[in-house]
């Protein structure tokens, strides 16, 4: 495609373009493809995803605002370490947020709309013993669609935008989690959340948002366990002038 018309795009499909690649890169470092200290260069990632240098420059722009690189002047960007310690702090985060949405959003959220969850959750807990692939698809999406429900009936705009600036991150960790335990063939977790899930929405049901809250807050508690195998083995920092990026690195 011409240059010209990919400058051409009209300004949501930029948005939905910018969303895939800042979820492609961040696949991209949790599960180890880019190491802690790899150089980001603009030209190669809009070649790479066929796209203007637009929606590369506000991916880069997104993942910097939640901490994943750092941007370099004039120079593109540079992949940092994510360590357990910023794994917590992430999940400390979301429980606060999270928590609040759900006290929010009790009593808001169209009951036929919860009913419906609940009805998935309970189908998808009890055919847990057939698990695999469209297993994990179909927690993945129920997943998603309870949060997504929860912040987008808190009633509080700047809220819900602050949980949808920082989804990416979180769906990120929980999906390379994922992924890691169906390596194993392990789907305890899954089952696990689903369970915790249910306790959500069945809180929300008869509105009760305390109970809600923290059946949230023990969800987030629970999940900030598994978000650390997001995290590749060998997660350290990579450059080729290991001096010099020691140097540019210290405090």
């Amino acid at each position: 495609m011409p240059a010209s018309q990919k400058n051409a795009a009209p300004r949501g499909q930029n948005g939905l373009r910018r969303q895939t690649i800042v979820q492609a890169l961040l696949s991209d470092v949790f599960q180890g493809r880019l190491r802690a200290g790899a150089h980001l260069v603009t030209q190669e990632l809009a070649e790479r995803f066929g796209v203007s240098h637009t929606p590369i420059r506000e991916a880069l722009i997104a993942l910097a605002g939640i901490g994943v690189i750092d941007l370099l002047p004039n120079r593109g960007a540079r992949v940092r370490q994510v360590t357990p310690h910023e794994v917590r702090e992430v999940c400390q985060v979301r429980r606060v947020l999270e928590c609040e949405a759900t006290r929010s959003a009790c009593g808001r959220i169209p009951l036929a709309d919860l009913n419906a969850l609940a009805d998935d959750l309970r189908r998808t807990i009890a055919s847990s013993s057939r698990r695999g692939t469209r297993y994990v698809e179909e927690a993945r999406r129920i997943d998603s669609r309870l949060h997504d429900l929860i912040a987008e009936s808190c009633g509080n705009l700047f809220l819900a935008e602050e949980i949808a600036r920082l989804k990416a991150l979180f769906r990120a960790f929980r999906d390379v989690a994922w992924e890691h335990d169906g390596a194993h063939n392990d789907y305890h977790r899954l089952v696990e959340e689903g369970h915790e899930h249910l306790a959500i929405v069945e809180a929300l049901l008869v509105g009760d948002a305390k109970s809600s809250s923290r059946a949230m807050a023990r969800h987030i508690r629970s999940g900030a366990r598994y978000w650390s195998r997001a995290l590749p083995n060998g997660n350290k920092v990579h450059h080729p002038d290991t001096k010099k990026h020691r140097k540019e690195t210290q405090p």
